[in-house]
């Protein structure tokens, strides 16, 4: 019979060796009510990857917005059809993580700064414009403009 140690040594040694192996495991051991067959580090450790890796994708969507809509504002004479698309699709994939986590919502004006930040600079690179067009803050609302069927002029 196995002690403790060694199904514990085990279970970290599936997660190394083989994670999709190791997810199938922890996912019977929940589904069966297995407290003890859990391996509760690494499952803490995964569970919480999965909250950033949310709030990465919803920071890493706005910013791609912010940066189109800065193109769209300073560089009117290269409007075109692919700026448009990307931030329709932008704002499609950032309705859908809200939709999928509506609790993330309260944190995204937390994430502005940051992804303005993010945004301003690769829309210089892009444009080719000075740094110092594009404003230090974002300009515009969350909730009335960058997130909605709004597109500045």
């Amino acid at each position: 019979m196995a002690t403790a140690r060694q199904l514990e040594h085990t279970k970290t040694d599936l997660y190394e060796q083989d994670f999709l192996a190791w997810t199938e495991d922890q996912a019977e051991a929940l589904r069966t009510k297995q407290a003890g067959a859990l391996d509760w580090e690494n499952l803490l450790e995964e569970v919480e990857s999965m909250g950033r890796n949310e709030r990465n994708a919803m920071e890493s969507r706005l910013s791609l917005l912010l940066m189109h809509l800065m193109k769209w504002q300073w560089q009117p004479e290269k409007r075109g059809k692919s700026w448009m698309q990307t931030i329709r699709e932008q704002r499609k994939a950032i309705r859908k993580i809200l939709k999928n986590s509506p609790s993330l919502r309260s944190h995204v004006p937390e994430m502005l700064p940051e992804a303005w930040a993010e945004a301003r600079d690769d829309a210089a690179f892009e444009t080719e414009l000075p740094l110092s067009i594009f404003p230090e803050t974002c300009p515009w609302s969350l909730d009335t403009q960058v997130l909605v069927d709004w597109m500045p002029e």
